[in-house]
């Protein structure tokens, strides 16, 4: 249903409701970054009340937590869509993830576990909802909607960088269970925020489920099912395809929040001006080089597209494994200095950041897009799961691959890493003129009228 909200908002600016998603993503991205950060930190520490776990089980339990966040969401966006509408399965899963991040503010190993489900379970109600509701706000074919995603995204990288200064600085300088209760905190504020003011700003936005088709719609006259045409499943082939290269990326880009949070933690130095920066502050620089690189990477898009000029997803996509691996080559440098010296200096790691994120611009807003466009419209959410299945099989291997630190050293993670992104990148920069011709066009972009181009602003929420 369109809301009644959008329908009557001045086209040349944006609905109110918009900046209530912003501030409610904010927040709750303000608590799972916190907690993640504080995550492998508090699971490894022996001194200050945390578990003393090695570095190969945090890692693992690391990568089946983030795993499982991006596999639920599959499962909650069915259900809303389905049954309860997206507006309630925010409420819910907000309510759920509160609950999770207070019991992991409190000691023992059985609440921690049961912190962690409440907070898998309910992130898979809020996170696909809340930025469907966000395209609900416009009619079809509207052109502010490319900017509305974009603000929507500065808001999660806010929230990001919040919860490294707030819960980060939290947990590592006061306690771990400040750290996590903090978390809550943000993520109450979200909930309390959209609980008070979505009646009166998001209309009819996400009240009700999706409408579901109708026997005529779903099969031919004669009451047979529709099938795909043959250019439907080389679209869908297409899309398995690249999932794939998709794993193989956020394999690599997933350690920020595992082995190269500890690697930072114990091998870099932190020290400036006679002051030790706290380790989770380094994963702001991702968030840091978004915000400022996502517009130059948006107007290099717009203008080769204005050209004719315009590269292909898969190319795209390609940049962004090679970026990978070229900033897990800055870290193969880190890893020779601290096994030389003792400590790396930390320039190494912040130009790993700004690779991977120049990666991540490439690959992660390009492929989001690239589903949304090229699936089937009678498989578009089907084929959303597929996209998040990738991300939740590279979290656990991820964590998997960390772990083999223990045994193999950073150095040979971080290599095999460097190659297995490079070679990957490689191959799908082989595979691109196929691939594209089997997507029969639907890539094709008609450059919009305004600055901002959709594949280089929308991004997903992660």
């Amino acid at each position: 249903m369109q809301s009644t909200v959008a329908a009557g908002e001045a086209r040349k600016g944006h609905p109110p409701g918009l900046y209530l998603l912003f501030a409610t993503e904010m927040w709750e991205r303000m608590s799972y970054y916190g907690m993640r950060g504080l995550l492998v930190l508090f699971l490894t520490d022996k001194v200050r009340g945390g578990f003393g776990w090695s570095t190969a089980e945090a890692l693992s339990l690391y990568g089946t937590y983030t795993g499982l966040v991006y596999l639920t969401p599959i499962l909650g966006g069915y259900i809303a869509d389905r049954y309860i509408g997206q507006r309630k399965a925010v409420v819910l899963g907000g309510a759920l993830m509160v609950i999770g991040h207070l019991l992991l503010a409190l000691p023992g190993i059985s609440i921690f576990y049961a912190g962690l489900g409440f907070l898998i379970i309910g992130n898979g109600f809020f996170k696909p909802n809340i930025s469907t509701m966000v395209g609900g706000l416009y009619p079809a074919g509207d052109g502010r909607r490319d900017g509305a995603f974009t603000i929507f995204y500065m808001g999660i990288n806010l929230g990001a960088v919040l919860g490294n200064f707030i819960c980060g600085t939290l947990g590592e300088r006061v306690g771990w269970h400040w750290g996590f209760g903090s978390a809550g905190v943000g993520m109450t504020l979200g909930l309390v925020i959209f609980m008070a003011l979505a009646h009166k700003f998001l209309g009819n936005v996400g009240l009700a489920p999706a409408p579901r088709p109708t026997e005529a719609q779903k099969t031919t006259p004669d009451g047979k099912q529709h099938a795909f045409s043959r250019q439907e499943w080389d679209r869908i082939i297409v899309i398995f395809i690249i999932a794939l290269f998709v794993v193989a990326f956020w394999t690599g880009f997933e350690q920020a929040g595992g082995l190269m949070n500890l690697y930072t933690d114990q091998k870099v130095d932190r020290s400036m001006f006679g002051w030790e920066v706290p380790t989770t502050w380094f994963q702001n620089f991702n968030s840091v080089f978004i915000v400022t690189l996502a517009p130059i990477f948006a107007a290099v898009w717009s203008s080769l597209a204005a050209k004719g000029k315009d590269l292909s997803i898969p190319v795209k996509m390609s940049l962004g494994l090679i970026f990978l691996a070229v900033g897990f080559a800055f870290m193969l440098g880190a890893s020779k200095e601290s096994a030389t010296d003792g400590k790396a200096a930390a320039w190494w790691v912040i130009m790993a950041y700004l690779f991977h994120t120049m990666g991540e611009l490439c690959l992660s807003p390009v492929g989001l897009s690239m589903v949304s466009k090229v699936a089937p419209q009678r498989v578009v959410s089907a084929m959303m799961g597929v996209w998040f299945l990738a991300n939740a099989v590279a979290n656990k291997l991820s964590g998997v691959l960390g772990g083999y630190s223990e045994k193999m050293g950073e150095f040979s993670v971080f290599l095999t890493i460097v190659i297995g992104a490079g070679l990957s990148g490689v191959i799908l920069l082989f595979l691109a003129p196929m691939l594209k011709r089997m997507m029969h066009g639907t890539d094709e972009v008609t450059p919009a009228p305004t600055p901002a181009h959709q594949e280089g602003t929308v991004h997903p929420a992660t």
